[in-house]
């Protein structure tokens, strides 16, 4: 094969470096100086003007000499180096059945139901009345009752009462859907989720917020009792759940099928073990 002495390249130019130059100084001086973008401006025209010349309308090329180099394989090692096996780590396989979002959904319910009834256990022992913590839930609605005492908080006010049963299944829905939403993380330990670790971050955020919601609660609650209830909460919500049948995942169905793709062959096959 016959290598040529000579082969033709583009010939070697500058101006693509002054024309990058001149567009970083027309962005500079955007932050620092209207000179500093026109003389940025300048550049970069003379930088497009003289790049087009040498490549309009005929490219400008030189000859540069082959030079021809013989490679040679050589190693410095004696002897060969053997590769041990490294043994790969099991893959991290999702749980084959997880709890469905309503069943958190149910566990809140209860849970709400228990968390009033420690509540009002809460305005027995306190000597305030059993409608102590009702009043306290809904006197961020009317800042009158920062005037009240607590004996008049703790007596019962049908106003209150309308307000405080909605809103008080209201969050408790809301927690219940956040608890569903946090089972598939951690499914075998439901008890565990809602009993301390549910029941810590719903408090550290009422803790954190409570002042601008509802004033007259944040001067007047208890936070051991309050976090007392929200572990009560927890737990009846984690126990209901726990009693909830689960549902199987999809992990070890084929990925065309979980992309909804048609597989013929393994759709039949892979309804029938999730119905077993």
């Amino acid at each position: 094969m016959n290598i040529p002495n000579k082969i033709e390249v583009p010939a070697p130019t500058a101006w693509p470096i002054v024309l990058a130059f001149g567009l970083m100084l027309v962005c500079a001086g955007m932050v620092t100086a209207a000179s500093v973008s026109i003389l940025g401006a300048v550049l970069a025209i003379a930088g497009a003007a003289g790049w087009f010349r040498q490549v309009l309308p005929v490219e400008s090329q030189e000859w540069v000499p082959v030079v021809e180099e013989a490679v040679v394989v050589e190693t410095s090692r004696d002897a060969v180096e053997r590769l041990t096996p490294v043994r790969t780590p099991p893959r991290a396989w999702l749980p084959l059945e997880i709890y469905p979002i309503s069943a958190g959904l149910k566990g809140g319910l209860a849970g709400g139901a228990a968390m009033a009834i420690l509540a009002s256990l809460y305005g027995l022992l306190s000597g305030n009345g059993v409608w102590y913590p009702m009043t306290l839930l809904v006197a961020g609605s009317s800042p009158s009752m920062a005037m009240e005492t607590a004996k008049q908080m703790g007596t019962f006010h049908l106003q209150n009462f309308l307000l405080a049963v909605p809103l008080h299944l209201l969050m408790s829905m809301m927690v219940g859907l956040l608890y569903g939403a946090m089972l598939p993380m951690t499914p075998r330990r439901p008890i565990l989720l809602g009993g301390l670790v549910a029941p810590l971050m719903w408090s550290g955020l009422i803790y954190g917020v409570l002042a601008f919601i509802n004033p007259v609660m944040n001067q007047r609650i208890d936070w051991v009792w309050f976090v007392l209830s929200q572990i009560g909460f927890g737990i009846v919500a984690g126990i209901v759940v726990a009693v909830q049948e689960r549902i199987p995942t999809r992990q070890n169905v084929p990925l065309a099928v979980r992309m909804g793709i048609e597989a013929p062959g393994l759709v039949p096959e892979h309804q029938e073990d999730l119905t077993r």
